[in-house]
């Protein structure tokens, strides 16, 4: 009875994570370049039950029951690569990355995927997919976070004023470059808040300008938006307060049989 308490409180705690998981979704539907988060539950490894002493076996012998659940837990968090919609705002320092057509990993099966190359307080290079940028004092083009939007060549951009033009490709009419870079593998991607990403893979980030195996386009007066499904996010919380509702009334029944063995049983001894 007490591994009952065990499963059912595995499950509670992973309905809940799983549930902050969610919530955290829908709390960034509207914030541009989002990358939802997806959770995968996975079972602890089953134990086999074994009886001693029955069925007038001899002593050390047993006989097989059968295999219990030892419950589930939330395995990892992954993000949704998926290219969100495309929203159109007027303002020329936006820009939404449309991705195109770049190569598979052939590791995971899946392709990678292009992201903006961003210069941290720290000075250090971080990823994002977040076009809605502006223009510091001194004419440098920035993230609404004040971190600054590097070029190929990996230095600052300054474009001066807002009125400056960009092609498709993301050439400046300045002259700079806008650099895209290309993630083979997102899911070394680790998310560092205000739209940032680190990469802690070990294969090195190449920039997408000019290879001939990557396609996509800048557009400029656009951001691409959150690719968060609420509907199916509001449909997933249901679902994991459901499960949650559900090992909690099984908590609550072990509770009260462990009670009236311990109250009545007890006491009938």
């Amino acid at each position: 009875m007490i591994r009952g308490f065990y499963t059912s409180a595995a499950g509670m705690i992973s309905q809940q994570r799983r549930q902050e998981m969610i919530t955290n979704n829908l709390a960034n539907v509207n914030t541009p370049g989002y990358r939802a988060d997806d959770a995968s539950l996975r079972a602890f490894p089953n134990m086999l039950i074994k009886a001693m002493g029955v069925d007038n076996r001899p002593l050390g012998k047993s006989h097989t029951v059968g295999e219990l659940s030892t419950g589930v837990y939330l395995q990892e968090r992954t993000m949704n690569f998926r290219q969100g919609d495309i929203h159109e705002t007027g303002n020329s320092t936006d820009i939404a990355l449309l991705q195109g057509v770049v190569p598979m990993n052939e590791e995971t099966g899946r392709p990678g995927s292009l992201f903006f190359t961003v210069e941290n307080q720290n000075g250090e290079v971080r990823y994002t997919r977040n076009g809605n940028f502006t223009i510091d004092g001194q004419g440098f083009l920035t993230t609404s976070e004040g971190h600054y939007v590097l070029d190929n060549n990996g230095t600052r951009i300054n474009v001066g004023s807002e009125d400056f033009q960009m092609s498709r490709e993301g050439l400046l009419s300045t002259g700079a470059q806008i650099n895209v870079a290309f993630v083979q593998d997102p899911n070394q991607l680790v998310k560092e808040g205000n739209g940032l990403l680190r990469y802690a893979g070990g294969q090195a980030v190449v920039s997408a300008i000019g290879n001939p195996n990557m396609t996509f386009q800048l557009q400029q007066g656009f951001v691409e938006r959150s690719n968060v499904d609420s509907a199916q996010a509001m449909t997933d919380m249901m679902t994991a307060f459901r499960a949650f509702e559900a090992n909690q009334k099984i908590l609550q029944a072990y509770d009260q049989s462990l009670e009236k063995a311990v109250n009545q049983i007890g006491r009938l001894g």
